[in-house]
């Protein structure tokens, strides 16, 4: 799947947000926790639904 098909936007979908598809996961809080100094590997750690990939995207989706 192309990185930015991984993020939706629903208004259904916490008001809107931009989130990781089939997640409840905004992609600004996936950044946010990157910016903190969260490594990639504790977010998927706590967060199984969660890929590589998808965290990719949310990178992709900021640029």
């Amino acid at each position: 799947m192309p990185p930015l098909e991984r993020i939706t936007v629903d208004p259904e979908i916490l008001a809107g947000k931009p989130v990781i598809r089939g997640t409840r996961l905004a992609v600004e809080f996936l950044l946010e926790q990157l910016a903190t100094g969260q490594s990639e590997q504790e977010l998927l750690a706590s967060y199984p639904g969660l890929s590589r990939e998808d965290i990719l995207a949310c990178l992709s989706y900021a640029s």
